[in-house]
């Protein structure tokens, strides 16, 4: 008791509204978009839509694109094999773009 009168009911508003000045920012911090922690699924694009990569071929199926990458890795050309949403490519850097051609045809 402050001054002989019951102050109860002040100290719980001022209790509620402390409780709520923890609140509030921590569930703004809960609830926020775009600065999440965890990864977002991958998703596919079109063989162009990968960076730097540069599409190199369109094997028709898996088992040719690992023999093409497998040619490009032996040249010490680094490769990469993707299902894309226009078919399965093979990209390679834009600078050894014309390398990798020459080593594909090749065969």
């Amino acid at each position: 008791m402050l001054g002989g009168i019951n102050n109860q009911l002040f100290l719980q508003a001022f209790g509620g509204f402390f409780a709520l000045l923890i609140l509030i920012p921590l569930l703004k911090w809960t609830f926020s978009r775009g600065k999440s922690h965890v990864a977002r699924p991958a998703k596919s694009g079109n063989s162009d839509e990968y960076g730097l990569l540069v599409p190199v071929s369109h094997p028709a199926n898996f088992i040719e694109g690992e023999m093409e990458r497998k040619k490009l890795i032996d040249s010490n050309i680094k490769a990469n094999l993707v299902q894309a949403k226009d078919g399965i490519a093979l990209l390679v850097f834009p600078e050894e773009l014309s390398a990798a051609k020459a080593v594909l045809r090749q065969k």
